[in-house]
């Protein structure tokens, strides 16, 4: 009985941890093929794949308007002009932020993590190598960005 109820508060817990828009499961498949972005245009992978503060999500915002909110094992995929992007995270009041240069036709894997602080978890983002990414994006889930 104890273990029923330890299981139930935690799955009620993740539960309420998460507030993200999860896309369609077919839009899910669609970005987990890795085609290359649109002409005139770079692709962006940001993901979230590690277990540290699993109950606890992380804001993620892309310079010039997208923004998202990624619980363990989700990810996002952008795509716009070519150039540098901004990409910050958030947990709290901590914020992190990486700038990642999209080239022509060309896609880009960021992994945003949490990290340990002293009194507060923080967060970072960090580019990833294609073959790291794509591994973390088909063992998640497609988020909708806000």
């Amino acid at each position: 009985m104890r273990r029923v109820l330890s299981l139930s508060l935690l799955l009620g817990l993740a539960a309420c941890a998460n507030n993200a828009q999860m896309a369609p499961p077919q839009d899910d498949q669609q970005a987990k093929q890795f085609e290359p972005p649109a002409s005139s245009k770079g692709a962006l992978y940001i993901y979230r794949h590690e277990w540290m503060g699993f109950m606890k999500p992380v804001d993620v915002q892309v310079a010039g308007g997208a923004s998202a909110t990624l619980p363990v094992n989700t990810y996002l995929r952008l795509e716009g002009p070519p150039g540098p992007v901004e990409v910050d995270c958030k947990v709290g009041d901590k914020q992190g932020a990486a700038q990642i240069d999209i080239a022509d036709g060309r896609t880009r894997y960021v992994e945003v993590s949490m990290t340990s602080g002293l009194w507060a978890p923080g967060c970072q983002v960090a580019e990833v190598a294609p073959e790291v990414g794509r591994a973390a994006v088909r063992a998640s889930r497609r988020v909708e960005p806000q």
